[in-house]
């Protein structure tokens, strides 16, 4: 990949950590439900022999919860994505604003990708504090009652105080280290795809303005970027996550010596198929949502 340049006017934290959390929220809407899926494709119990597993597919997770469940079970603990997921965004966007800022020398510095990459990475760094325990708490809302369980946990907050009583505040978050192992090269490829393609648009097109279009797509490949990168990590961080205190005593590197003894390395990428089906509407949605609130901004400025 060349190194040309992507960015031309001085970030702005400020103006990034709020439409970054806007952004975030177009992102939650419309993605959970195959976020849920993809969990309960993660976390579902090694089938004894000879019996079938407990979901065959994603089309069959989803029938099965909605058979089970309800159409809502599809959107089990979106209340702790969708209640954490602007401060989560929006420190995300910010932490990438001020990576992008630091590594600028001047009001009109054009970042290298690799420059752009780093700032990524450092994104990830900052979220990560918000993002870990809203994930636990996320995912074990999606998998109780996925095997016809007692109901565990009622909410979000039922969920925190319950974690809180048990182990304190490590085990609200349980699974950072795995979660940073996700974030922090994601994060990088997430933030490299959308400036490249963006940028490439731009060359086609022969103006700066960024089109509905360009950001539609660019938004979307950074979703199937991010995963790409993320989903080995991801595999790790939910099972970590969701399993009973004790399980996993070394934490990540318990998960994976476990993983690969029982399932292989095909077990990192379970549940790439509705993450996938979800990364590029979900991401796509929330840099429109990102662009549309940054032009809002400019217009209330251009007032004053």
């Amino acid at each position: 990949m060349s190194e040309a340049p992507a960015q031309e006017r001085k970030a702005n934290p400020f103006k990034a950590f709020l439409s970054g959390g806007f952004g975030g929220i177009c992102n939650v809407l419309s993605g959970h439900p195959l976020d849920t899926i993809k969990v309960r494709l993660q976390t579902m119990p090694r089938p004894a022999p000879g019996q079938a597993p407990l979901y065959t597919g994603t089309f069959d997770c989803a029938a099965k919860t909605i058979k089970n469940e309800g159409v809502r079970g599809l959107y089990k603990g979106m209340s702790a994505p969708l209640t954490g997921v602007a401060p989560i965004f929006a420190l995300c966007f910010a932490g990438y604003a001020l990576g992008k800022r630091v590594q600028q020398t001047g009001e009109n510095t054009k970042l290298t990708y690799s420059q752009i990459a780093i700032a990524g990475s450092f994104s990830g760094l900052m979220s990560t504090i918000i993002t870990a325990p809203g994930e636990r708490i996320k995912c074990l809302l999606q998998v109780q009652q996925a095997s016809g369980g007692e109901r565990k946990y009622k909410g979000m907050m039922d969920t925190a105080v319950q974690l809180y009583k048990e182990g304190g505040i490590r085990s609200v978050y349980k699974g950072s280290c795995a979660t940073l192992l996700r974030d922090l090269p994601a994060n990088a490829f997430y933030f490299l795809a959308y400036e490249y393609i963006q940028d490439k648009a731009k060359e086609q097109t022969g103006s700066e303005k960024i089109s509905v279009t360009s950001t539609i797509f660019a938004g979307g490949a950074a979703g199937i970027a991010y995963w790409l990168v993320g989903m080995p990590a991801d595999v790790l961080k939910s099972r970590l996550q969701t399993a009973p205190a004790g399980t996993y005593p070394k934490g990540v590197r318990s998960v994976f010596k476990d993983l690969m003894r029982r399932d292989g390395p095909l077990a990192l990428y379970r549940g790439v198929t509705p993450i996938m089906l979800r990364a590029f509407p979900a991401n796509a949605a929330c840099f429109f949502g990102i662009e549309l609130a940054n032009d809002a901004f400019d217009a209330i400025a251009a007032l004053f």
